[in-house]
């Protein structure tokens, strides 16, 4: 059963997300918050296993909330939601650690779909998706941040496939790129997100960009 947290200040549409979500037999919501501040208390002593996240709220708004939650640990995982003029807030909920976006004008399957792969452990933003938003506000990564740089441990192959995945290739681009298995490109990225502490190939993207190995554009 997948736990799920709401939070976004407008009742109304807490109460829409819940009614769809507590229909389904694989996912419950265990809790609702009206802002980021009320989120992480209810986290504290309820768990979940991912986070539908509002980005403009009171008091301690999505991007804020993302990042203490992702910080935290492993779980929940936080699956942001925008609307078509926020790709800045977009592009600093990736970066604050969350596994994806959607339009709050989602259609309801999507949503669910959504959950249940950023429960799963994967990301639903696609890494080409990432890069676009990454390219354009590359200059608001931090100082500090760009000083990052992949652990000794990877091997020379597994820095090849880094890269890839930062350019948005797909698993199966990248193995045709190196003419190898797709099963062998998946289990290169899970070892890479292993050994550098990511949750997924979205942030592996954004992790190429603060290290500093892909440029903008390029």
């Amino acid at each position: 059963m997948i736990r799920v947290v709401l939070v976004d200040d407008q009742h109304l549409v807490r109460a829409g997300f819940r009614m769809v979500l507590d229909y389904q037999d694989d996912m419950t919501v265990v809790g609702e918050a009206g802002d980021g501040a009320e989120a992480l208390r209810l986290l504290r002593a309820t768990p979940a296993d991912v986070v539908v996240m509002d980005l403009r709220m009171p008091v301690l708004d999505g991007v804020a909330a993302t990042r203490r939650i992702c910080a935290a640990g492993p779980s929940p995982r936080v699956l942001v939601l925008t609307t078509f003029d926020t790709d800045a807030e977009a592009f600093a909920a990736l970066q604050a650690g969350a596994s994806g976006f959607l339009l709050k004008s989602v259609p309801p399957d999507e949503l669910l779909t959504a959950i249940r792969v950023v429960a799963g452990g994967d990301a639903v933003v696609a890494p080409r998706v990432t890069r676009r938003l990454l390219d354009r506000f590359a200059g608001r990564l931090t100082a500090n941040a760009a000083v990052a740089t992949p652990p000794a441990d990877l091997t020379d192959r597994e820095r090849e496939v880094l890269l890839l995945v930062a350019r948005g290739l797909s698993n199966l681009e990248i193995s045709a790129r190196l003419q190898v298995a797709e099963a062998t490109v998946k289990t290169h990225v899970g070892r890479i997100l292993n050994k550098l502490g990511l949750r997924d190939r979205v942030q592996a993207v954004v992790f190429a960009y603060e290290a500093g190995l892909v440029q903008p554009g390029r």
